[in-house]
């Protein structure tokens, strides 16, 4: 079956600029994410912080990661930032539950879909930007 919508390739500038974009939260978030699965002792005392048990650690780092390695697949990859933006927005609240800045979920949002955009071809299509 044939996609409905007219691709034109992607310069290869864009496509690089999109991973490098990418990079940083990504490894921001796998870092955090296995932090998160070896219980390390300021992700205790940060859920502490926020008010959540430490049983929840495992299950945040399991979804924080499997989020990132969603969106880190091409195939997969406006799903994935779907579901980080969802993530990010949650941390986000937490943030602003108790006082604490939540600029730094934002700016890794505002970078995860930069960079999307920018190596995706099919998301520039969904929402153009035009002149």
């Amino acid at each position: 079956m044939q996609s409905a919508i007219q691709t034109t390739p992607v310069p290869q500038w864009k496509i690089w600029a999109g991973r490098i974009t990418s990079a940083l939260p990504v490894l921001l978030l796998l870092f955090s994410g296995a932090m998160k699965l070896v219980k390390s002792a300021s992700v205790i005392q940060g859920l502490a912080h926020f008010g959540y048990p430490e049983s929840f650690a495992l299950g945040i780092g399991i979804l924080e990661l499997a989020c990132t390695v969603i969106y880190v697949i091409p195939r997969t990859s406006v799903l994935g930032e779907i579901l980080l933006t969802g993530y990010v927005g949650g941390a986000s609240a937490t943030n602003v539950r108790v006082g604490d800045s939540f600029v730094i979920p934002v700016i890794l949002a505002v970078l995860a879909w930069a960079g999307l955009f920018l190596r995706d071809d099919r998301l520039r299509t969904l929402i153009p930007l035009r002149d």
